[in-house]
């Protein structure tokens, strides 16, 4: 759970504003089943929790007639962060966190054998190195995961989100967050330069995977099938305990924390992988609890 695979599930912002649309054939979607949905229950709140995929191609047919209902009873749309529908900010403040002055050279940052394969990323995601070189090691690496999914051709325009901030918008209904995206991204800032430069070189790492390893994903998200997810966060390398604590469990902890203040029927939203493996988010409601109960 590094490199692609820890940004993929960890942090879908970037990508949601930086990987651009393309004219890939969708996949099918399920004959039965769909994304997965549960029913949270209990301290004065009865809404539903949503695992999202942040992109997608287009004309993915996700909304069964479960999520319609729970979008149409829910009073209130709660996203990882509100602060997703507006993109100057988001990006200004990864611009702001992510930039620091007289960082080494990206190349340096990593060893010498992978340099070849960091160069080419580069060149594939239209960037140079120098450019790349005025970013700190997590915020590079935010930006060469974005670079390597531009050949799925998805876009955050089509993923979940959007759709969901249209739908309750359209309905004249309130729409929050769990966090605040300076909050999403200072966990990334606030790691130790070594685990920044491990998921940096991760990063370069699996990019020639991001295909097969995406379209995994998709599948398993379309059908509901969140053991296959977890595998795909167990495959590959041990997580860095680090970035594991810093960027997941510490969120996620702090999530249920804002899910406390939360009253009457929310919709809550959030990346999938957030709904998988150790400390996640289910399991922390539960244990705070509420009742959470698998509907879709």
């Amino acid at each position: 759970m590094i490199g692609l695979r820890a940004l993929m599930r960890w942090l879908g912002l970037l990508t949601l504003l930086l990987v651009a649309a393309c004219g890939r054939e969708p996949p099918a979607p399920p004959a039965d089943g769909g994304p997965a949905l549960w029913r949270v229950e209990g301290k004065a709140l009865d809404g539903w929790l949503f695992g999202t995929i942040h992109v997608l191609p287009a004309d993915v047919a996700w909304r069964t007639a479960a999520i319609e209902r729970a979008m149409t009873q829910a009073d209130r749309l709660v996203l990882e962060t509100a602060d997703i529908q507006d993109q100057a900010l988001a990006t200004a403040a990864f611009e702001k966190l992510g930039r620091s002055a007289n960082l080494p050279p990206l190349e340096a940052r990593i060893p010498a054998d992978e340099r070849d394969d960091l160069q080419r990323l580069v060149q594939q995601g239209g960037a140079s190195m120098e450019m790349l070189s005025g970013y700190e090691s997590w915020a590079a690496a935010m930006l060469l995961s974005a670079a390597a999914q531009q050949s799925l051709h998805i876009s955050g325009a089509n993923g979940v989100e959007p759709a969901l901030i249209g739908a309750f918008r359209d309905a004249g209904k309130p729409i929050g967050g769990l966090e605040t995206v300076a909050r999403q991204f200072g966990a990334f800032d606030g790691l130790p330069e070594r685990a920044q430069r491990h998921l940096l070189l991760q990063t370069v790492q699996e990019a020639d995977g991001v295909q097969a390893l995406y379209d995994r994903i998709l599948k398993a998200w379309l059908k509901g099938d969140m053991a296959a997810i977890a595998r795909e966060d167990q495959a590959g390398a041990q997580p860095d305990p680090v970035v594991e604590q810093a960027v997941l469990i510490d969120r996620n902890r702090d999530w249920v924390s804002a899910v406390g203040g939360l009253k009457g029927r929310p919709f809550i939203a959030v990346g999938a992988g957030h709904l998988t493996g150790r400390d996640n988010l289910i399991a922390l409601l539960q244990a705070a609890g509420y009742r959470v109960t698998r509907v879709q």
